[in-house]
């Protein structure tokens, strides 16, 4: 991978900073997909997927309620 020059180091600190939500969000489902796709064990996904129909299920919610 090329070095950044300042300049650009510069202007992802600047978009990093303004978008902290955003920046958060998608470190954290990086993180997720790869311990999906790297490391979880059989146990892990059906775990996971207990919570994935949860979470569904209180976005459903949220559609019918209007919120």
């Amino acid at each position: 991978m090329p070095k950044l020059s300042e300049a650009r180091k510069k202007a992802n600190k600047k978009w990093d900073d303004k978008n902290k939500a955003r920046k958060n969000y998608i470190v954290k489902r990086s993180t997720a997909k790869g311990f999906i796709l790297n490391l979880a064990t059989e146990e892990d996904l059906d775990l996971l997927q207990t919570y994935i129909n949860a979470r569904r299920a209180a976005l459903a919610d949220q559609v019918k309620s209007g919120t």
